[in-house]
């Protein structure tokens, strides 16, 4: 079977589809990936075909504020109405276009694409080609017990919470989403494709053949209605060769184990320029701890850090191997990346989670409702906010438990298979 990845160039998007296209490489199936030029060289140590993006924008985590430099001064609502808009929508022809093109190239059975670039309507009507959806974030489907996206809200537990969270996907449907989906209606109307009423980010859900969930279930708030199409698979990790360090691990040797706790932070990889929304918050907030303190800065601002942070405990690197480090870690302080949340819960890590844009804070209400982390519910927490969070984790020993129990439930399944035989079922479809 030949089979075309789709995904946005942001790593929080593509690297947890790598480990699913390798193993149906293994399984014998021909892959090819529609992505950015940036993963060039990635897919070609992955002996992966790639498509680069011809008409699209190649919208990267590192060049969305030179792209559009407006974006720097807008927070809240209107951040994520201008992504909606810019990063997401405005591609989706694009996307398509290019996509007819690889076609010819490659004439694929099945497609599996990033929820993020909302071409399933377009791909799946247009080319008859069956559409594997591939969510890397929460679960995107409304539903009447689930509540709207962006504002980190919890499932209501009484009519007046029923009532503002009413009101509130209100706000977010027409408001907040507003140019974003009159840009998708707009192109699909282009081709002849009339879209239902409906919110824009259950799209990629009601045109699929199939859908990827990653993260576990119980990571989700509980749904009035159980899709069939979506599979939750667990935690995709990014695809390494035997052998092999992980992405983005810094290779400069070992940690020190001789202190009683590890504290882990990050500011992420999309978010992270202004380290004085959580990183300085974090490090004053621990960093006289008696606890090992390891920084993760995605690559802005190291140096600068380890000059400020002198202390023997506290340890500042571009990039760590978060699955070699989270089997010694005993809080993660994070502002909310899906990615890194499941990879901690993966390992039985609780979190303490600060962070609101990108949708971080619907990823950290999920986190709070499960009861494995603490959620202070802000981009810029205090310094005694998180330090009263971390010491609350690390003695109450019952967050450490329910992030046990949910490791459970991670090492019971094996995400790239429970993936892979997904797209499997959706091209024998087709092919059958």
């Amino acid at each position: 079977m030949k089979i075309l990845f789709a995904s946005q160039a942001i790593d929080g998007h593509f690297n947890p589809m790598t480990g699913v296209a390798m193993r149906l490489n293994d399984r014998g199936h021909e892959v090819a990936w529609y992505t950015g030029p940036v993963y060039a060289d990635r897919l070609s140590g992955m002996g992966i075909q790639q498509f680069p993006f011809r008409r699209a924008i190649e919208h990267r985590a590192d060049n969305l504020n030179e792209l559009y430099p407006e974006r720097a001064k807008l927070k809240g609502p209107r951040a994520i109405g201008f992504d909606g808009e810019k990063i997401f929508a405005s591609n989706v022809s694009h996307f398509f276009e290019d996509i007819r093109e690889v076609a010819q190239e490659y004439p694929f059975d099945v497609a599996v694409v990033d929820s993020s670039m909302f071409i399933h309507r377009l791909v799946s009507h247009l080319m008859g080609m069956p559409v594997v959806n591939f969510v890397a974030i929460p679960n995107m489907e409304s539903d009447s017990q689930v509540p709207p996206l962006f504002f980190g809200f919890r499932p209501p537990r009484t009519p007046v919470e029923k009532a503002v969270q009413g009101l509130a996907g209100l706000l977010s449907d027409k408001v907040i989403l507003r140019a974003a989906s009159q840009s998708y209606r707009r192109q699909h109307a282009a081709y002849g494709q009339a879209v239902p009423r409906g919110r824009l980010t259950d799209e990629p859900y009601r045109c699929s053949d199939a859908i990827i969930q990653t993260g576990p279930e119980s990571l989700d708030f509980p749904r009035r209605r159980v899709n069939p199409k979506v599979h939750y698979v667990g935690a995709l990790l990014p695809y390494r060769a035997a052998g092999q360090a992980g992405t983005g691990s810094s290779g400069d040797g070992e940690f020190p184990r001789s202190y009683p706790a590890t504290l882990v932070v990050t500011q992420g990889t999309v978010d992270n320029l202004d380290q004085d929304k959580l990183i300085v918050p974090a490090l004053e907030a621990v960093k006289d701890m008696d606890a090992l303190v390891i920084v993760a800065t995605g690559g802005h601002g190291t140096e600068a850090l380890k000059a400020r942070y002198a202390q023997p405990n506290v340890v500042v690197r571009d990039y760590v191997d978060f699955a070699e480090v989270f089997d010694f870690t005993d809080v993660f302080i994070t502002n909310g990346g899906f990615g890194g949340v499941q990879l901690s819960l993966s390992k039985g890590v609780p979190l303490v989670v600060s962070g609101i844009n990108e949708g971080k804070s619907d990823v950290n209400a999920r986190v709070e409702y499960s009861g494995v982390g603490i959620n202070l519910r802000t981009e810029s927490p205090k310094p005694a906010d998180i330090a009263a969070a971390v010491r609350q984790v690390l003695t109450d020993p019952g967050w450490k438990s329910r992030a046990r129990k949910m490791q459970e439930q991670f090492e019971g399944e094996d995400p790239a298979e429970a993936a892979a035989a997904v797209v499997e079922g959706a091209g024998s479809r087709t092919l059958g």
